[in-house]
């Protein structure tokens, strides 16, 4: 669902131009007139259309570059919209993971002996976790497709990345990853390390083609830092294939909200995202 009505590109300025001219033409044919007139009012009227005609045609220009301008700006805020679904729909299944957990871990000790405040304590959690689970699936039920629900794919996770980055190898790229040790990674920060990953090694095969990059996944005190560069285009003539040109600005709504920041530049004649994501679990 958009946020925003998709612009419209009509114009009325071919429909105006379009009666001006043969408004002028009929007057033309219809109108008759004698001495000086008869010599003077057709070079006007034919002036008249010809200026129309200029008219439409510019004006035309200024509409069509207005709509492709509201057209850029309505696609990024729909890119920047689908994320925060995205980030709602996994943020849904990583609380309730927790919760769900939570749930277990204090039904499964029923069976113990213990006092009776822990006894109720514990059923108070129990309770607690339960009706949050519940209240959180109601509210962002609604976020998810009525046909997407049972086929969503698990959130991506650290586990994911050489997956993700041999995968790249279909489209040709030569890719080279290297993660150090992590240490405890929060499941939000992990996935957005797998969806830097997928957005940029998607860029590099439309833009560079057939080419070497590297992956590089290392932490940087409490942030996670993902870095992804590729070499450049490496067959002679190779012609980019751009997307939408809205992926990275997802992107970086999804890692802002982590309180990380995304750059992305031409590094030596090719391309490097850097994404650095905090991460309070170090």
């Amino acid at each position: 669902m958009n946020a925003h009505p998709h612009p419209s590109g009509r114009s009325r300025t071919v429909p105006v131009a379009a009666v001006v001219i043969s408004v002028l033409v009929m007057a033309m044919c219809t109108v008759g007139a004698q001495g000086p007139l008869a010599v003077v009012l057709p070079p006007l009227i034919v002036g008249g259309a010809v200026a129309a005609a200029v008219w439409a045609v510019r004006r035309s220009r200024t509409d069509r570059t207005a709509y492709e301008s509201r057209l850029t700006a309505w696609a990024a805020s729909e890119a920047v919209l689908a994320e925060r679904l995205r980030i709602a729909r996994d943020l849904h299944d990583i609380v309730s993971h927790g919760l769900g957990l939570i749930t277990v871990r204090a039904a499964a000790t029923r069976h113990l002996p213990k006092p009776a405040e822990v006894q109720t304590a514990l059923t108070d959690i129990e309770d607690a976790s339960r009706r949050a689970t519940a209240e959180l699936r109601r509210m962002l039920t609604v976020l998810r497709e009525p046909s997407a629900a049972s086929r969503r794919a698990p959130v991506d996770n650290l586990d994911d990345l050489p997956g993700i980055v041999h995968g790249a190898s279909l489209a040709g790229l030569r890719t080279r990853l290297t993660v150090e040790p992590l240490g405890s990674v929060s499941e939000g920060v992990q996935v957005a390390v797998c969806r830097t990953v997928r957005e940029a090694l998607s860029n590099a095969a439309r833009y560079a083609g057939p080419t070497d990059v590297r992956v590089g996944v290392y932490r940087d005190g409490t942030h996670v830092v993902v870095t992804v560069a590729d070499a450049g285009p490496s067959v002679d003539g190779w012609l980019a294939s751009p997307g939408a040109g809205h992926g990275l600005a997802g992107l970086r709504e999804r890692i802002d909200s982590l309180g990380g920041t995304l750059s992305a530049e031409h590094v030596d004649g090719g391309f490097r995202i850097t994404a650095r994501i905090w991460d309070g679990t170090a």
